[in-house]
């Protein structure tokens, strides 16, 4: 090639590229402070072992670039390239900053000062001041990284030097950076590579013309953000090459470097954040458009719209383009419509195609687990999707929708509408947020709670904000504050029941919950115990989030049992009952019936080994389940196989004898005791009831039945879940005495000297163990009568 159009070896040119931003660091380096933006600020010597372009033909001389320049802005010319490269002298500063030459001089030694800081675990801190120092516009080691990748690029704009420069001149312009100097390079058989050295650090890019590809990588260190630059760089590098074909731009930005730990929090893009986790920072995701982004007095608001690969239609997708079997479509990301998310701070709230899922989760397990639910209140949710479940319900007659940030809610009804859409409904209006029931109430919660709060009267309080370990600031305050939950359940009828979110399930390998990421999850626990009745936790794992996500509810008394271990067949005559009616053929609820509610009711083992971390471990922990280091002695009708016989006495009792030695906490009967029936006091009632209008031996079957049930059956353990254990075994002739001191069988866990405590994943996990199974008290000799305490149930 000849000219500016000369080739050369990739080799020689990395060499180059490094030399220049060696020397242009170090000039960057000893400046006091950031220069204006200049035009042109490298202008090319003629040279044969490279090309170089001026991306202004105006400027091209070093005279032309003085008079284009800021004052006190000079420039020298590097002998071994040719370049003109900038140079501050100290006094051209962006307009607006420009302190005085004292002001500089003490701006360098505050700056210069290292400061304390506590160690820290987390890859991206540097960690908390051991004191606080205040320092003028401290530096920390850390910058933002852009990637984009465009794809259907013109080949003639991707092999050209001259407009490839121009186009990133312009973008570093548009992007308020500093461009320093440039090096670009026409590359065999095809292609251009170009790197800008920018006083905040580099902009780089290379090209495949043939391909259509363009892949660019911008780094800074400066304050401004970069993601505001993406559009300036599809349009500028995004020349199509056919008006047939759109341009496809993929892009990733990522916050690089060491923060400090507080600024690191308050950050919406840190690497720990949902938005930049799940948005901002893959490069892979096929389609991601910014919908809105808000911040207003009280946190920031941001909605997206993505597809993931490997995506295809959705059922609503399917209907709506009318796609056939064998449709090609139905395999591909073609016709898949984008999944709009909600965040707020970074954390994200809800997933368009999960919120459902998520919103009745939340809702419905608590509405249920009351009577008959008349007035709710919400605190947040002001997406109105809480609001939208709650409304189903043909109880309700109030709802008090207390949100501190009126602008989520008008953000809602634009960019959220589906979320608090109630037309679909009998008897609702179009926007949930009309309903004549509902009350919106734009205030702190926590400040009506504890002002207001005493004179209220709520069945429901639902608790849908930020989850515990993500909440900041006000939100954060909510979760610690006793005096607010205390107004909270002041505010509940007697069988009022909080119910709240609680953010990602744990797992078996956490540690102990006061001492991991959870321990405002913990602390919040705690809070409840102190003035509930009984509590539950439950998960879901399809309410969109990366992991199965984790509720709470909180029962005022401990008459929700009944209803939260009511059967599915219950559950589903209730939805039928209280649910209002569709205008179409889809169900109202569309996750949420008696099975899935039957799923909610144990909650998983990780709860439970988590609840035993605590310190001191719980009484309860130690009986979880049987010891398979003791022995298991069961009856059997073959005398040969069985430990135990049945014998009557002289007086006529029947009684059950041991026939082996049975050392004590060896596990009696097991096999009769699992076998046992368990029957509702509401079962009860209602075959007695059933006597009342019966007569003959139907009556007499039932009526001897229940005679059985009285005599043999025992209250579970757990208050509230009004439950009746019928032995039928061997087990239910061991005699009973009324001395404990007499009796050598009792229950597998001794009952607590204290009253059983509102929370305790093992009691609701093991109950039906706790209330059935016996162990030997003492030693037991061949021979000798087994006997139980009168009253060990």
């Amino acid at each position: 090639m000849q000219g500016s159009t000369q080739s050369v070896d990739i080799r020689f040119f990395v060499t180059a590229v490094t030399t220049l931003m060696v020397a242009a660091f170090s000039i960057g380096i000893s400046m006091p402070g950031p220069i204006a933006d200049v035009t042109m600020v490298a202008v090319p010597k003629e040279a044969s072992h490279g090309p170089h372009e001026s991306v202004n033909p105006a400027l091209e001389n070093k005279e032309q670039i003085k008079a284009s320049s800021p004052v006190g802005m000079s420039f020298q010319q590097n002998e071994s390239n040719g370049f003109w490269v900038a140079v501050d002298n100290g006094e051209a500063l962006r307009a607006g900053n420009v302190p005085s030459s004292s002001s500089i001089s003490e701006k360098k030694d505050s700056v210069a000062k290292y400061q304390s800081r506590f160690p820290t675990q987390h890859v991206a801190d540097l960690g908390e001041l051991v004191e606080s120092i205040p320092v003028v516009d401290e530096h920390q080691p850390s910058g933002q990284h852009l990637l984009v990748d465009l794809k259907n690029v013109e080949a003639a704009f991707l092999d050209s030097e001259e407009r490839l420069a121009q186009a990133m001149v312009d973008v570093v312009r548009e992007a308020h950076l500093t461009l320093l100097s440039y090096h670009c390079h026409s590359l065999q058989p095809a292609g251009v590579s170009c790197v800008g050295v920018l006083l905040e650090s580099h902009i780089s890019f290379h090209t495949w013309p043939d391909e259509g590809v363009i892949t660019l990588d911008l780094f800074t260190c400066g304050p401004n953000p970069l993601m505001p630059v993406i559009p300036s760089i599809e349009k500028l590098f995004g020349v199509p090459r056919s008006e047939d074909e759109e341009v496809v731009s993929k892009w990733g930005h990522e916050l690089r470097g060491f923060r400090y730990s507080s600024d690191r929090r308050k950050h919406y893009l840190d690497n720990a954040s949902d938005l930049a986790s799940w948005v901002i920072a893959p490069m892979n995701l096929l389609y991601k458009k910014e919908i809105v982004s808000v911040v207003t007095p009280y946190q920031r608001i941001d909605i997206w719209d993505t597809k993931e690969p490997g995506e295809t239609p959705s059922h609503d997708d399917v209907l709506k383009y009318n796609l056939q079997k064998g449709d090609p479509r139905l395999l591909t990301s073609e016709l898949t419509s984008p999944s709009r998310i909600f965040f707020l701070d970074g954390t994200a709230q809800s997933v368009s195609d999960f919120e459902k899922e998520f919103h009745e989760a939340l809702v419905h397990p608590a509405m249920f687990a009351h009577d008959g639910p008349r007035r709710v209140a919400i605190i947040g949710g002001g997406e109105g999707a809480t609001l939208r479940e709650v409304l189903k319900h043909n109880t309700v007659e109030h709802v008090k929708m207390i949100e501190i940030d009126e602008m989520v809610v008008q953000v809602a009804k634009e960019y959220l509408p589906t979320f608090n859409n109630c037309s679909s409904f009998v008897g609702l209006p179009e926007s949930c947020f009309d309903d004549p029931r509902a009350d919106i109430l734009y205030a702190d919660a926590m400040k009506y709670f504890i002002e207001e709060g005493k004179d209220e009267s709520f069945d429901i309080v639902v608790i849908d904000g930020l989850d515990p370990e993500d909440a900041v600031g006000q939100p954060k305050d909510i979760y610690l504050n006793d005096e607010f939950f205390s107004s909270v359940f002041e505010s509940l009828t007697d069988e009022g029941i909080v119910v709240a979110q609680v953010g990602t399930a744990p797992t078996i390998h956490d540690p102990a919950a006061h001492r991991g990421v959870f321990k405002n999850r913990e602390k919040l626990f705690n809070l409840f115990e102190a003035h509930a009745a009984a509590m539950f936790v439950y998960e879901d794992p399809h309410c969109g989030f990366q992991e199965p996500h984790s509720f709470v509810i909180a029962c005022k008394s401990t008459s929700c049992r009944k209803r939260w271990y009511a059967r599915s067949n219950a559950i589903d005559y209730q939805i039928y009952e209280r649910i209002v009616e569709t205008k179409n053929d889809n169900l109202a609820l569309v996750h949420y019936d008696g099975a899935t509610h039957s799923q909610f009711q144990y909650a998983p083992k990780a709860w439970e080994t988590i609840y035993c971390r605590r310190e001191p471990m719980p009484y309860e922990c130690n009986f979880r389940g049987l010891d398979l280091r003791e022995e298991i002695f069961e009856f059997d009708v073959d005398p040969e196989k069985s430990s135990f016989s049945i014998e009557k006495k002289e007086n006529g009792q029947v009684g059950v004898f041991a026939k082996v030695f049975i050392k004590k906490g060896s596990y009696i009967l097991a096999e009769e005791l699992a076998s046992s029936f368990v029957i509702s006091d509401t079962t009860v009632e209602s075959l007695q009831n059933s006597t009342k209008v019966m007569s003959g031996s139907a009556a007499t079957v039932i009526e001897d039945m229940l005679a059985f049930v009285g005599k043999n059956g025992h209250a579970s353990m757990i208050k509230g879940v009004e439950e009746n254990i019928v032995e039928i075994g061997a087990s239910y002739l061991i005699r009973k005495v009324e001395s404990l001191e007499e009796a050598n069988t009792g229950r597998m866990m001794p009952f607590p000297k204290n009253d059983l405590p509102p929370y305790s994943p093992v009691y609701e996990r093991h109950r039906r163990s706790f209330d059935v199974f016996l162990v030997a008290t003492k030693d037991i000799n061949p021979g000798e009568e087994l006997l139980k305490f009168i009253h060990v149930w």
